[in-house]
């Protein structure tokens, strides 16, 4: 099974959701609130959706360096 964590409640939005999106093309907060609201409601869920942000697009940058 796959663990998961909710990272906004206001909209039901789990970690692993978030890193799909990032997957998916989202590269900056806004796409992220555009694509899947987070933020936009109490805004408590920002600070964590920021540091996965950060997390995934360094994950990226790294893969990307290794294939080129």
């Amino acid at each position: 099974w796959f663990a998961f964590m909710y990272i906004c409640l206001c909209h039901g939005v789990t970690d692993k959701k978030i890193e799909q999106t990032i997957d998916d093309g989202a590269m900056t907060m806004r796409d992220l609130s555009k694509e899947l609201q987070v933020g936009s409601q109490c805004g408590k869920c920002c600070g964590c959706c920021k540091k996965i942000l950060n997390r995934k697009l360094i994950e990226i940058a790294d893969i990307t360096e290794q294939v080129a």
